[in-house]
């Protein structure tokens, strides 16, 4: 065999080990993220496993400056899965997208490990800007369904976006954000908000100014009441 075939099969080799090592930690991350999975074979059934195959090929072609094969690849894909991954992207180990139909990852996005995100999550940009235009997600990161975060700015690691959030800004470490626009209603597992509101394992900033506001007029009609009390006292005296 002469030194092309040589590195040509030493080459194929390295491909069907990543491929396997790809297909092993798959197994892992989704068996460990989704408790509807049975066995390993439902791996493949998994839409996120073959997004998350198809954009390690199309980055390498990407990297390479194959753009148009690389956006063939990736846009082929979406249309598969449902999912849209730009090649441009920076995506680290673990990533695991829920369902995931209608989730978009912008071309300068970056991903540390471990992230999670669900359906219709969007990780996008603001305008036409040039650069570095779309978010960066540090490890551990978990944005709930129908979540957008727009703009080029850090989520910090360990934090979560609550369901149908809009993030326009960064957000700290060990934070959860919630709303439209996003609020930070957690930072470190200690409540922002003053009221203690358990909704499961979101607060809801909308339903806690509500009830602020419903207390606050509680008492301004108590204090209305006692003031007529008192000038009806008044009058009869």
């Amino acid at each position: 065999m002469n030194k092309n075939g040589c590195a040509l099969y030493f080459s194929a080799e390295g491909a069907v080990m990543g491929l396997i090592s790809y297909i092993k930690e798959e197994i892992e991350v989704i068996r460990e993220r989704d408790p509807a999975i049975k066995s390993n074979m439902e791996v493949f059934l998994y839409p996120t496993f073959h997004a998350i195959l198809k954009y390690r090929v199309a980055h390498r072609l990407y990297q390479k400056g194959h753009f148009f094969w690389a956006r063939w690849l990736s846009q082929r894909t979406a249309r598969k899965t449902g999912i849209e991954i730009h090649p441009g992207a920076t995506i680290g180990k673990g990533l695991f997208i829920d369902h995931g139909t209608g989730v978009v990852i912008g071309e300068t996005a970056v991903l540390g490990d471990n992230v999670t995100l669900y359906q219709g999550v969007t990780l996008g940009g603001t305008g036409k800007e040039q650069g570095k235009r779309h978010p960066t997600l540090e490890d551990n990161v978990m944005v709930s369904a129908g979540a957008k975060i727009l703009g080029s700015f850090t989520i910090g690691e360990n934090s979560k976006i609550g369901a149908g959030s809009v993030v326009l800004g960064p957000v700290p470490p060990n934070c959860t954000v919630v709303g439209i626009p996003g609020r930070i209603v957690k930072k470190d597992s200690v409540r922002i908000p003053r009221k203690d509101l358990d909704q499961v394992n979101l607060p809801d900033p909308i339903l806690d100014a509500i009830s602020e506001l419903r207390e606050e007029n509680r008492k301004l009609r108590a204090e209305l009441d006692s003031l007529k009390k008192n000038t009806e006292g008044g009058d009869q005296i």
